[in-house]
């Protein structure tokens, strides 16, 4: 483990946490946060890729906004993660992705899995950025960015009972990007984090093997 200071095209420097996998990396993974910044579950998510082989990257995508954004899963942290995505741009998220991705090219091919927005994130990637395979996890917003389609292989992962992201929003990003793989899980918005209420082990145990298996088959 430990940090890298990126510099994205346009000047912007950001840090990003690193987790390298014992041997020879068999790819790489990038690790898109929630809205919560950097904080100890994402750290844990990009441990857990570098567990299974690959070299991941989580970038600090609100270090454009604010450095060093660690926030908790209560209220105030929730409102202000929300505020931070509010004030988040398209253009400065692929810039900052893109230097992620040049910082790991060297390790094989690049993927990419994010969570809440960092979902809607990696959507936007696949249709915009050079990545091999990308993985959304209860993704919000992705249903406003279906003009854009992407041009790697997806995987998706939803809570059936998510608040945020009901099923026919879901149907329609299913109608409108049929080539990419669907699951849905009998769990709320954020199942995969054991800090969040939505916590639902078997549902994160299930989608983490499915997502590394998508990942053996478009990484390595």
């Amino acid at each position: 483990m430990s940090n890298l200071q990126l510099r994205a095209a346009d000047g912007h420097q950001l840090s990003a946490h690193v987790a390298r996998p014992e041997s020879k990396a068999r790819g790489a993974v990038i690790v898109v946060q929630e809205i919560f910044g950097v904080n100890s579950h994402v750290r844990r998510v990009a441990e857990q890729y570098a567990a299974e082989g690959y070299l991941a990257i989580a970038p600090a995508m609100f270090d454009r906004l604010r450095r060093g954004v660690e926030l908790g899963y209560d209220a105030a942290g929730l409102q202000a993660g929300i505020e931070l995505m509010m004030k988040a741009t398209n253009e400065g998220a692929i810039a900052d992705l893109d230097a992620a991705i040049e910082a790991v090219a060297h390790a094989g091919r690049v993927g990419m899995v994010g969570y809440c927005w960092g979902g809607r994130v990696a959507y936007l990637a696949s249709c915009r950025a050079n990545i091999a395979a990308a993985v959304a996890y209860y993704g919000g917003g992705i249903a406003q960015l279906l003009d854009d389609k992407p041009r790697c292989p997806m995987m998706f992962h939803f809570g059936e009972h998510d608040s945020h992201i009901p099923l026919p929003e879901v149907d329609r990003i299913r109608r409108a990007f049929p080539a990419g793989e669907y699951h849905l899980y009998p769990a709320g918005h954020g199942f995969n984090c054991a800090d969040r209420a939505d916590f639902d082990a078997a549902s994160a145990r299930l989608a983490f093997e499915r997502t590394i298996e998508f990942f053996h088959r478009h990484i390595g």
